[in-house]
């Protein structure tokens, strides 16, 4: 079952952001936009690339109103651990959510219960707390924090401006669609 169109269940949850331990839980995704990026674990080989490559972004993505939350099912402790030990983990500024008890990642919908690690999703959140995207790579496979950017402006434009809609390869200023018959076949 899709979580697209959904509020995000509760939780409660520890987390490593900036040198402190703190209490992050499914209110934080309330009141703006929410990148939520769930990887497989600490201490491993594509998870630093990406996470490193989502920082790159997080400036950007702050000058959206979003906020940027990790999560994996390590400890808020190993988070800290990871950060103190990896120069590209050091880099990181956002929030760094543990989940050792699952509950996130299966409220997600992204746990492999075999392995106990989370897959590669993606989800960006409105300020209602409702999922808007989604994405699941395999394993092996890295995501490009880039691609963001453009998605959550497209989110952003279709909820601020009701009745249009962004077609493929939407830029911040470009042309939109107002669904309506006279469309129906035309494009």
């Amino acid at each position: 079952m899709s979580l697209i169109g959904k509020e995000i269940e509760e939780f409660a949850a520890k987390a490593f952001h900036q040198g402190e331990f703190i209490d992050v839980s499914s209110e934080n995704f309330k009141g703006k936009w929410s990148v939520v990026c769930f990887y497989p674990a600490d201490f491993t080989f594509v998870c630093p690339t990406e996470l490193e490559d989502l920082q790159d972004q997080y400036k950007t993505l702050q000058g959206l109103d979003v906020e940027v939350y990790s999560v994996s099912t390590d400890t808020h402790f190993t988070h800290k651990a990871w950060h103190d030990a990896s120069d590209a983990i050091g880099k990181i500024e956002y929030i760094m959510i543990g989940d050792p008890t699952h509950k996130i990642s299966r409220i997600f919908d992204v746990l492999d219960e075999e392995e106990g690690l989370a897959n590669r999703g993606t989800f960006i959140i409105d300020p209602s707390g409702v999922v808007q995207t989604i994405e699941i790579n395999a394993d092996g496979i890295g995501r490009d924090a880039s691609t963001l950017v453009d998605k959550i402006r497209a989110a952003q434009y279709v909820r601020n401006n009701p009745g249009e809609v962004c077609p493929a390869k939407w830029k911040e200023g470009a042309d939109t669609l107002k669904p309506s018959l006279d469309l129906v076949g035309k494009i």
